[in-house]
């Protein structure tokens, strides 16, 4: 396999370096192929440079904050850690860029400055939904909160491409999230957006609900941004108050101790199987070469685990495909 280069947001999240910086590291160790520009202030990035040879300093003297507007941010810090890192992939040195920064500023500069792929009308963010059935995908997460129909039909296809080279499912099964399965069923945008999707979208299978995600029925879940993000945030908030209640049980008393000690392993395997640190991030679909996007409150191994799901999303010609697909299909209209 050939070299991969990936530029990191040294300060993007709430832990920042503390957290990126041994990320990286563990990465690299992961992944012998794997070359990192570590973008941010110039001592930070130096001393971590330092530490690895396959760690690049790229220094930055701007930051763009969570408070601030992302796309008017993105335009006027232009030195700061998420544009140069954007940037770094337009100009070739990089062939992906990972932050848990500002969601807003790395998916403006993921369009404004690393650019959309021709054909594509709307970029998409996809994520991966661990289950302890199996994972799939959901799209948008995010990324458009106002769509038309015709934007989930890209989004379908995108978001297939990404599920059958990062989870291996070959034709990976379509469905539209809605309120119920009847064809017939939600607003009159779902109703739209069935309409077209049923005509060109693969393997697309109907309405899936929303009882249907952590049962993993169907490989790809479709919607719009703003119903997408608040259906990932509902179970990934569910996941961590359910584990965290049943600590406060296992903490009870003497025999719900003894009783943790037995189950320990299988509950830290379905913990495991839930946690979004698992892939790391979430790739904004549509722009040049991969974008991934991590949560603000990453820790170490959700950043490793978002580089080098980065690193796959690379390796797998995601964007590429994404880019014969939208070519294919303006050559078909």
């Amino acid at each position: 396999m050939s070299d991969i280069y990936v530029a990191v947001d040294a300060i993007g999240g709430d832990h920042g370096i503390s957290v990126v910086g041994p990320g990286c590291i563990a990465a690299l160790q992961e992944n012998p192929d794997l070359h990192i520009l570590l973008c941010g202030p110039e001592d930070v990035v130096h001393e971590w440079a330092a530490k690895h040879d396959r760690i690049e300093a790229v220094p930055c003297t701007e930051e763009i904050t969570m408070e601030e507007h992302p796309a008017n941010a993105v335009r006027k810090k232009k030195d700061s850690s998420i544009v140069v890192g954007c940037r770094l992939v337009k100009e070739g040195r990089a062939q992906g860029f990972f932050s848990a920064g500002s969601t807003g500023a790395c998916l403006a500069a993921g369009t404004l400055v690393t650019g959309r792929i021709k054909g594509i009308a709307r970029p998409a963010m996809a994520s991966i939904i661990p289950s302890p059935v199996r994972p799939i995908v959901m799209c948008d997460v995010g990324a458009n909160a106002d769509c038309k129909p015709e934007y989930l039909v890209q989004f379908a296809q995108m978001a297939s491409i990404y599920t059958e080279k990062l989870l291996g499912r070959e034709n990976p099964t379509v469905a539209l999230l809605n309120i119920g399965s009847e064809e017939t069923k939600g607003s009159t945008f779902a109703q739209e957006a069935y309409a077209l999707m049923k005509e060109q979208v693969p393997n697309f299978v109907g309405n899936g609900e929303g009882a249907d995600l952590l049962a993993g029925r169907y490989d790809v879940f479709v919607t719009d941004g703003f119903t997408g993000n608040v259906a990932i945030k509902i179970l990934e908030s569910t996941a961590k108050e359910l584990f965290g209640a049943m600590k406060g049980v296992f903490k009870k008393n003497v025999l719900t101790m003894a009783a943790a000690g037995v189950l320990k392993g299988g509950l830290y395997e379905l913990k495991d199987s839930v946690s979004p640190d698992t892939y790391g991030g979430a790739p904004l679909l549509g722009v040049k070469g991969a974008c991934l996007v991590g949560h603000g409150s990453s820790n170490e191994t959700a950043i490793k685990n978002g580089i080098l799901t980065t690193a796959r999303t690379i390796s797998m010609g995601v964007s590429e495909l994404i880019a014969q697909t939208a070519a294919t299909s303006a050559t078909n209209r």
